[in-house]
């Protein structure tokens, strides 16, 4: 998050000019074809290596030894019969709602939660599972980093406000590339056709993996088309998917001679049961403008329409047109003064003004500072950061905008800043998250009665659908196994 872009200078360029026409081409272990590229397989372990603190830290890991047990047994198991089974893969559960599942060079494959309550059976998560490996034995992250090296494209993701802000370092960086995280279209291709080819050879069903993506676009639809699955937004979806992905799966049942393949539906939704689904109030949450986080104490007002993005490093909030943005951060300083200084000169700010306060009855210190943008007299960012002592943390609040622009949401800015303050409402403080529950339907009857028979608001009935993979006049024969959500 706090590391600064570094583009290349016309020596470091005709350097790696040098480096690619001295450079030997490696055998893709996938397709046996030699190829160009600026990674070897030490580099790659040794940048999955480095990132991967960052990544755990960015998302936060979910903490469940049911579901990391399973992951570690089914990665190893693929990853035994790969294109790469010399390196060693590490498989992961992040704490995050959104619906995605990445891979980073070296082995490192990630999983959300949110795309561990979307599975409804083994054979969905070992096809994606494969997929994702997939990406890493074609060496698709070591293509991406050879062509961004060369196109000077810096480590940014995860921003909700505009492009400008995003030379802001300290306030705007995370330390995970996009070139981890999304890929073309042929890498998409031909990570299916891997996906399907591992998955089958462990024994899985390999059709599963279509109805997923069909889950996905189902998913799309239901959200109106404006946003899509974060899967689909990194994994770019060809148009005709599902019927590929089929197709796919009957060619290698074929090559394999392989029977009975396994769908394992009951085994996947009864581990399921209990996880987390959707936003974590624990972790901090938006009701009628305020943001509460419980498990610090804390809360703060929010404009109105702002929208919020919460990891476990950084709270972020910007209005739609993305001019300005609020972000909470904690130092790493211990007082205010070092916070504050350090702030500055790691940023290399121009300070305007500096002052303490006092905040509801906290320690603080307000900085006032700006970051020219030395190509563009119009570009120099304004920032004000309110540093705020609270329970032996210091607490950072941002607000920053383009100077020209400041004046209009300064008020913005100072209204979040001076009413932050304890958390004592016991009501916030005790919120639950919600969780996939697993029932047994009991008699025969539609998906949309027994949501309704188990207490589920009708206007969510259509999302609970498309989390079981169902459709509401689906007829539940007696004894099935459905997730609902409760708290």
């Amino acid at each position: 998050m706090k590391k600064q872009f570094k583009f290349l200078s016309i020596h470091s360029f005709l350097l790696l000019t040098v480096m690619l026409l001295s450079i030997s081409c490696a055998r893709n272990p996938v397709t046996g074809k030699r190829e160009l590229s600026l990674m070897s397989t030490k580099k790659e372990v040794q940048l999955g290596a480095q990132y991967d603190p960052s990544i755990v830290a960015s998302f936060g890991k979910y903490e469940d030894a049911k579901m990391q047990g399973f992951i570690d047994r089914k990665g190893q198991q693929m990853a035994a019969i790969s294109h790469r089974n010399e390196l060693n893969y590490e498989f992961k559960i992040l704490d995050s709602p959104v619906v995605n599942a990445f891979a980073v060079p070296g082995g490192y494959v990630y999983f959300t939660r949110g795309i561990m309550a979307h599975f409804n059976n083994e054979a969905e998560f070992a096809g994606v599972l494969g997929h994702e490996i997939g990406h890493i034995t074609a060496r698709h992250s070591a293509k991406q980093f050879s062509r961004q090296q060369l196109a000077q494209v810096g480590f940014i993701v995860g921003m909700i406000a505009s492009e400008k802000f995003r030379q802001f370092a300290d306030v705007t960086q995370q330390s995970i590339g996009l070139m981890f995280l999304k890929f073309g279209r042929d890498h998409e291709s031909q990570s299916d056709r891997l996906g399907v080819e591992y998955s089958t050879k462990i024994g899985y069903d390999a059709h599963e993996m279509a109805n997923f993506f069909e889950t996905l676009g189902r998913m799309r639809v239901q959200q109106g088309g404006e946003e899509i699955p974060t899967f689909l937004s990194t994994h770019p979806d060809p148009l005709d998917r599902n019927k590929k992905v089929g197709e796919l799966a009957d060619e290698w049942q074929k090559k394999t001679g392989k029977t009975n393949l396994k769908v394992n539906r009951d085994s996947y939704l009864r581990m399921i049961d209990g996880l987390v689904y959707g936003e974590d109030p624990r972790q901090g949450y938006v009701e009628n403008n305020i943001f509460y986080h419980p498990e610090m104490k804390f809360q703060y007002p929010v404009p109105r329409n702002w929208r919020t993005q919460n990891s476990p490093t950084q709270v972020q909030h910007a209005p739609e047109n993305g001019q300005a943005l609020l972000m909470l951060q904690i130092a790493q300083e211990k007082s205010l003064r070092e916070a504050a200084n350090a702030f500055v000169t790691n940023n290399k700010l121009l300070l305007v003004d500096s002052k303490d306060v006092r905040v509801h009855g906290l320690a603080g210190k307000a900085v006032v500072a700006d970051q020219e943008n030395p190509n563009d007299p119009n570009g120099t960012l304004r920032i004000l950061t309110y540093f705020i002592e609270y329970n032996r943390v210091i607490y950072k609040l941002h607000g920053l905008s383009l100077k020209k622009d400041y004046n209009s949401y300064q008020s913005y800015f100072l209204d979040c800043m001076e009413n932050f303050k304890k958390l004592t409402d016991q009501n916030k403080i005790n919120v639950k998250p919600e969780k996939i529950k697993i029932v047994t339907v009991k008699k025969n009857s539609t998906l949309k009665q027994v949501f309704t028979e188990n207490g589920m608001k009708a206007d969510r009935h259509e999302e609970f659908a498309i989390l079981n993979s169902m459709r509401l006049t689906d007829q539940i024969k007696s004894g099935t196994l459905i997730k609902v959500v409760t708290k």
